[in-house]
């Protein structure tokens, strides 16, 4: 049984993306919820169960970046991984810097991601 804290949260305002990466860990063997919004994922129960937070950068309302910086102020170290359909070098350097596992480009590779994933949960436990 895998342990409660290995939930894998997703955030990103575009319905395919979520729910394909919502499959994809899901057929990792993953228990996965999925979010429209950062603030519908801060205002759901699961923030202090999730074990890897998989996030767009570009949503309105609240960017990954905002997300990612909002739990670790609230003391919520969740590990992160952006991705994003509109890549910058700038923006890998400050994601990389701010403590994000990772920051994929759309499409990314579904090992990339996986990875990743298995990076973010050793680093949780």
């Amino acid at each position: 049984m895998r342990n409660k804290r290995q939930l894998i949260s997703i955030v990103d305002d575009d319905e395919p993306v979520r729910e394909a990466v919502k499959g994809l860990m899901r057929s990792m063997g993953f228990p996965t919820v999925a979010f429209a919004s950062g603030a519908d994922f801060l205002q759901s129960p699961v923030v202090v169960r999730t074990g890897c937070l998989i996030a767009d950068v570009n949503m309105p309302g609240m960017s990954g970046f905002d997300l990612h910086g909002h739990l670790s102020a609230q003391g919520h170290a969740v590990p992160t991984v952006l991705i994003t359909a509109y890549p910058a070098e700038s923006a890998r350097t400050f994601a990389l810097a701010s403590g994000v596992i990772a920051y994929l480009t759309k499409p990314f590779v579904e090992a990339d991601l996986s990875e990743a994933v298995r990076i973010a949960l050793a680093r949780r436990r």
